[in-house]
């Protein structure tokens, strides 16, 4: 199964025959793909279904219909196992940015947590999972974030990268931290309960 958001809205390409969200269903290959876009885009349905009789080949033809911008991110843990979240643009999120060119997933995901956090003495304990996005800039771009688990034990002062538009760096309990996932993007709380099921 592959999940794709528009806005906090799935795209649910799936080969099972179960739709326990009672989203609309239709074939694979039977979709207008702009069509489905537009929908989601417009509110017109939460989510929708998009079954599948070869998986893998339509996801690789999903993917060839838009421009790919990957990404890598990081769920990072302290010493106390508190999560570090950011704050932009009235939402809590995790520490993500795009991959540049020749560089590793794993470089990238590392570089960008330390540039928009102010945080250091990083390692990447393993990958979570990889999520998809959905968004408008220049025409239609699929974002491929690939997330890994992280920790640190930096313990001085942590800085937002402002000009990304980060105006908050902090690590958050667990109480605090579901407080937090009640504002968010789909994608983290996919990410979170990724990580929670370990």
């Amino acid at each position: 199964m592959y999940k794709v958001f528009v806005n906090d809205s799935p795209i649910i390409i799936t080969s099972s025959s179960k739709n326990e969200n009672n989203y609309p269903r239709y074939l694979y290959e039977d979709i207008i793909f702009e069509e489905v876009l537009h929908k989601l885009k417009h509110d017109t349905t939460k989510g929708i279904i998009l079954y599948s009789s070869d998986l893998e080949s339509d996801w690789l033809d999903f993917k060839q219909k838009i421009k790919i911008v990957p990404a890598a991110g990081g769920l990072v843990l302290n010493p106390k196992k508190e999560i570090l979240f950011i704050y932009r643009n009235g939402i809590w999120d995790l520490p993500k940015g795009r991959i540049e060119k020749g560089e590793s997933i794993e470089t990238a995901a590392v570089r960008e947590v330390e540039e928009e956090c102010g945080i250091f003495n990083l390692s990447i304990i393993n990958k979570l999972v990889t999520t998809y996005h959905i968004y408008y800039q220049d025409g239609i771009k699929l974002k491929e974030t690939h997330w890994f688990l992280m920790a640190s034990d930096y313990d001085k002062q942590l800085t937002p990268q402002l000009e990304e538009g980060i105006t908050e760096v902090v690590f958050k309990n667990e109480i605090d931290s579901k407080i937090a996932l009640k504002n968010t993007y789909a994608n983290i709380n996919l990410v979170y309960d990724t990580y929670k099921e370990g």
